[in-house]
């Protein structure tokens, strides 16, 4: 009797430390239970004749994981689908447009020293991009106070001009911001060109990280660079330093920063190994530019072709489906289970109730993102658990028709049904580990959750529902064969009492 209650205990702590667990640890939610947005990304080949290998697109996602985990963003997920194409879950995520910047972007980042001679155009081009900076703070300025300024008309002669300057067509049917983007798509181009070809790019980079300007609100980026391309970037700023040549900073194509290298590094150039960009950086723009050069620039560039956003709300609703589902067949089996076997079916159930909770404990603690899939996976696991309780109580049910006591029954029911419950889990569990390494996403979700239902479906149908029935047979008046089957079904030798 003392003992079955030191085993009834122990069982008893186990379950108040897996209710603490539930309650203190959070849960991880996918996109589909908690909101959040999904992207999907299509590699683009330069030459429309080649397709993308199976190593490109790796090296594309391998890039783009970095850019992801420097996101911060938890929980997200990024998979390849067919030959070309990745999607990119981030729950939580309500507005896409910050991770599609970062991750849109092949961050290739040059250096390059401007061309000899070309000073006087050079400082014309800054002032036209200047003045467009000027125009385009006006506009955010007017908008952010809702009112129509009179002079608009201004702007628009500004905005011409600046259009005759560049050479551009006066005919553009466009609206305002539309020809804002061409004259600076224009302004750009024309700078990167009085650039000489870059000899140091991002690919010698160790680390990026950003901080913020002392005694400005501004912020800057801070790169580092291994042996060679320090060695690179001291050749070059020796090359320019003291003239009027500028460093040009070029990213995608797009020159964010051109600066000047003192005369007091015309000996040796710019040495140690790391180099500073500041461009007029807030820290949103800091960050992302900092996460683009950390992840390293993408081999081929990619192409964001949708962005689905999924509600909080959706989500929610999601997870009362899968709640009442649970529950409504947890109850159904209940039904069953009592009905058929009795106070060996009440057994079962309460079992079946400490595996679920050992099952939600595991997931707070390892721990597991849930999802629809893996939802289905942990009802799943629980048909598992109720199989192999039934299992047990038939081969009971067999001894006590056979004529032996109900305690011999008992233990001789968990022995015979032992190796048929450890067949049917080891099935379950090649098949689980199969889909878990051959498939993606939302299957390797279900195969997870039904994985680890399994392994712990074997604890409770072998130990936990044992170390009960135990308990309740140690108090003499629910120690009655009739408990567990019928007085037809029983021998006629068996006294009932």
């Amino acid at each position: 009797m003392a003992r079955q209650q030191g085993w009834f205990a122990l069982l008893l702590a186990l379950v108040i430390s897996a209710f603490l667990l539930c309650i203190n640890l959070p849960f991880q939610l996918g996109l589909d239970l908690r909101g959040g947005s999904q992207l999907t990304l299509e590699v683009q080949q330069p030459n429309l004749s080649e397709q993308v290998t199976s190593e490109q697109l790796e090296a594309v996602k391998s890039v783009l994981d970095r850019r992801v985990n420097g996101l911060g963003v938890a929980e997200s997920s990024l998979r390849t689908v067919g030959s070309n194409q990745l999607i990119l879950e981030l729950p939580g995520e309500q507005e896409p447009s910050r991770a599609a910047r970062v991750l849109g972007k092949t961050a290739l980042l040059e250096f390059r020293a401007q061309r000899a001679g070309t000073k006087t155009e050079m400082q014309r081009l800054q002032r036209v991009r200047n003045q467009l900076r000027s125009i385009v703070l006006y506009n955010e300025n007017a908008q952010n106070n809702n009112s129509d300024s009179p002079d608009s008309l201004n702007v628009q002669k500004q905005i011409e001009d600046l259009r005759t300057f560049l050479g551009l067509s006066k005919n553009n049917s466009g609206n305002e911001q539309e020809q804002i983007e061409q004259i600076r798509g224009k302004v750009n181009s024309e700078i990167v060109k009085l650039f000489e070809p870059s000899f140091l790019t991002g690919s010698d980079l160790i680390s990026a990280g950003r901080r913020q300007e002392q005694n400005l609100s501004s912020w800057e980026v801070t790169l580092a660079f291994n042996k060679e391309g320090g060695d690179k970037f001291a050749r070059l700023t020796k090359s320019i330093a003291g003239s009027d040549r500028l460093l040009g900073i070029i990213l995608d194509g797009e020159s964010i920063s051109e600066a000047s290298v003192g005369e007091q590094f015309k000996t040796v150039g710019i040495s140690g190994g790391s180099a500073t960009i500041s461009g007029n950086f807030d820290a949103d723009s800091a960050r992302e530019l900092e996460v683009q050069l950390r992840g390293g620039s993408l081999p081929l560039p990619v192409k964001i072709i949708q962005v689905r956003t999924i509600g909080p709300t959706l989500g929610a609703e999601n997870i009362r489906k899968s709640l009442f589902a649970a529950l409504s067949g947890l109850f159904l089996v209940a039904i069953f289970m009592i009905f058929f076997y009795r106070i060996a079916g009440l057994v079962a159930i309460l079992a079946l109730s400490f595996y679920s909770l050992f099952n939600i404990a595991v997931y707070a603690l390892i721990p597991v993102t849930l999802t629809l899939p893996g939802i289905a996976g942990f009802i799943l696991s629980i048909g598992m658990a109720v199989d192999a309780n039934v299992l047990i109580f038939e081969r009971v049910k067999d001894e006590l028709r056979r004529g032996n006591t109900l305690i011999r029954s008992i233990e001789t029911g968990f022995s015979q049904a032992f190796s048929s419950i450890i067949d049917g889990h080891i099935t379950t569990l090649i098949s689980c580990l199969s889909l878990f390494y051959l498939g993606t996403g939302f299957v390797k979700g279900f195969a997870a959750t039904l994985g680890l239902g399994v392994f712990i479906s074997l604890f409770t149908a072998l130990s936990c529902t044992r170390v009960l029935l135990r308990f309740l047979m140690s108090y003499k008046t629910l120690r009655k064969p009739t408990n567990f089957l019928s007085v037809q079904q029983l021998p006629k030798e068996i006294t009932i009492t």
